[in-house]
C-alpha cells in the first residue's frame, strides 16, 4: 500500500488535531522491533492519528527509523518535531476523522 495524498489544508486541520495528543508509543535504545512495529499498526488502526517518541538516536538515525516506520504501517508523516513524530493513516472500515468542509 502507499501513503496517502493529503492537501496542505488537511494536514493542517491533522496537526490541529495531534496538538493535544501525547505520545502513545515510545522507542528507546532497541529501536524499532518487530514488537515495536506491530504495536504501531494496532494503534494507528484504531486511532488514525498517533504520536510516536524516538529517544536516544542522533538525527540521521531518527530520521531512518522514521522512515523504517512509516513504511512498515502505511501511514503519512504529518510532523516532525524533535524526537516527536506524528502518523496518519485512514481507517477505511470505521473512520474516525473527517475532511469534510476542508
Amino acid at each position: 500500500m502507499t501513503q496517502i495524498k493529503l492537501s496542505k489544508e488537511q494536514r493542517q486541520y491533522l496537526k490541529s488535531l495531534a496538538h493535544h495528543l501525547k505520545p502513545v508509543i515510545l522507542i528507546g535504545d532497541k529501536g524499532i522491533t518487530d514488537t515495536v512495529i506491530t504495536e504501531c499498526k494496532k494503534s494507528i488502526a484504531h486511532h488514525e492519528l498517533m504520536k510516536i517518541r524516538i529517544s536516544g538516536a542522533d538525527r540521521e538515525a531518527r530520521n531512518a527509523a522514521i522512515v523504517q516506520l512509516e513504511d512498515s504501517i502505511n501511514a503519512t508523516v504529518i510532523q516532525k518535531i524533535g524526537h516527536v513524530v506524528t502518523f496518519f493513516r485512514r481507517n477505511h472500515a470505521e473512520p474516525k476523522i473527517s475532511f469534510t468542509g476542508i
